[in-house]
C-alpha cells in the first residue's frame, strides 16, 4: 500500500500543489473569521483524491488547462462543506485526527462557513460558462442532502436493508466521485463514450470507497482512522458489515449484537466483541468482497482509454481504494 500510495503521488505532486495553491486562492471570503473556519476542516491533511480525479479525467480527454484545477478546488469546498454539516448532524469530535470545528468555533458559524464553501463552489462552476457543469452539481448537492436526510431517518434502525444502505452511499459519496470525474469530460468536450465511461469509473470507485471507509470503523484505531473507533455505531449509522452479519448472525449472536448497537454507552470490550460477530457471521468479508467488485467495475470503466500515465494514476486510485485499509 506504501508503494502504491508513493507511486500516486510522485506522479501527481505538482498537480496536487496546483490544487493546494487553488484551494486558497479560489477561497476568496469576505471575513477572516470565515477563512479560518474553512480553513480548519480544508487543510487538516485531506487526501485531495476528488480534485485529484477531476484533473486526472481531464487530462485523459487531453484537458491540460489550469482551469481544471479551478473547478477541482470547487469539488473539494463541496466535500468539505458536507464534512461540517455531518459532523454537527452526527455530534462528533474528532475529523482527521483534529478536534471538530463545531467544537472550536460553535454551531452556527460552523454551519454557515459550510454554506459559504457550497456557495463558492457553485460560483466557480457558473463560471465555466457551461449549463451541463452546473447541473451536474445541482443534482449532486440535492442528492447529497436526500442521502444524509435517508440516513439521519434510519439512524440506529437494525431493519435497515442493503438496499438502503447502498442508495445512501450512493448519494452521499458515489455521486462526488461521479460528478467530478464527469465534469472532467465536460469541460474538456470529450465525446459522449468517454464522458459515460469516466462517469462509471467514479461512480463505482466512489462505492467501492465508501464501503471501505465503513469498515474502518471496525478495522483500525484510532489514531490511524482520524476519529474515535466505533463513531459511526455510536452515531447510529448501520452500514454493511452491520447489516450482513445481522442477516447470518443465529439468534444469540443477533440478540448480543443489537444490545451492542442499541447501547450508544457501550464498552471498549463490547465493541471488541461486536467485531468478533462481523467477522463469524462474514459482515468484514463481505464487504471487502463487494468493494473489490465495484473497484474491478471502476477499473474496466477505463478500458475505452489508451494507455498513459493519466491512465496509470487512476487505475492506482482504484486499487488504493481497497490497499489503504492495510
Amino acid at each position: 500500500m506504501k508503494d502504491l500510495k508513493k507511486r500516486i503521488l510522485a506522479g501527481n505532486q505538482a498537480d496536487l500543489d496546483e490544487i493546494e495553491n487553488q484551494l486558497s486562492e479560489n477561497l476568496k471570503p469576505y471575513l477572516d473569521l470565515v477563512s479560518e473556519v474553512a480553513n480548519h476542516i480544508l487543510f487538516a491533511g485531506g487526501k485531495r483524491l476528488r480534485p485529484l480525479l477531476l484533473v486526472l479525467a481531464a487530462k485523459i480527454c487531453g484537458y491540460s488547462d489550469k482551469y481544471a484545477k479551478t473547478v477541482a478546488s470547487a469539488m473539494e469546498y463541496l466535500h468539505a462543506a458536507t464534512l461540517l454539516h455531518d459532523d454537527i448532524i452526527d455530534d462528533a469530535v474528532l475529523r482527521r485526527g483534529k478536534t471538530v470545528a463545531h467544537s472550536v468555533y460553535g454551531n452556527a458559524v460552523t454551519v454557515l462557513v459550510g454554506d459559504f464553501l457550497l456557495a463558492r463552489a457553485l460560483a466557480i462552476c457558473a463560471d465555466s460558462g457551461k449549463i451541463k457543469v452546473i447541473h451536474i452539481i445541482s443534482d449532486l448537492t440535492e442528492n447529497m442532502s436526500t442521502g444524509e436526510v435517508h440516513q439521519l431517518m434510519r439512524k440506529g434502525d437494525v431493519t435497515l436493508t442493503e438496499e438502503e444502505y447502498m442508495e445512501v452511499i450512493r448519494r452521499k459519496t458515489a455521486v462526488l466521485f461521479q460528478a467530478a470525474c464527469t465534469v472532467s469530460a465536460v469541460i474538456a468536450e470529450a465525446p459522449p463514450e468517454k464522458e459515460q465511461a469516466l462517469s462509471d469509473y467514479g461512480y463505482n470507485l466512489g462505492l467501492a470507497f465508501q464501503m471501505i471507509d465503513d469498515l474502518f470503523d471496525y478495522t483500525m484505531d484510532t489514531v490511524a482512522l482520524g476519529k474515535e473507533v466505533g463513531a459511526d455505531l455510536k452515531e447510529g449509522k448501520l452500514t454493511l458489515p452491520i447489516i450482513e452479519a445481522l442477516k447470518h448472525a443465529d439468534s444469540a449472536d443477533r440478540d448480543q449484537m443489537v444490545k451492542i448497537i442499541q447501547n450508544e454507552d457501550f464498552t471498549d470490550d463490547e465493541f471488541k466483541s461486536l467485531v468478533a460477530l462481523l467477522h463469524k457471521n462474514d459482515g468484514i468479508d463481505y464487504t471487502l468482497k463487494k468493494s473489490r467488485t465495484f473497484v474491478a467495475r471502476a477499473k474496466e470503466a477505463l478500458s475505452i482509454f489508451e494507455t498513459s500515465k493519466y491512465k496509470d494514476s487512476l487505475l492506482d486510485i482504484a486499487d488504493y481504494a481497497l490497499a489503504r485499509r492495510l
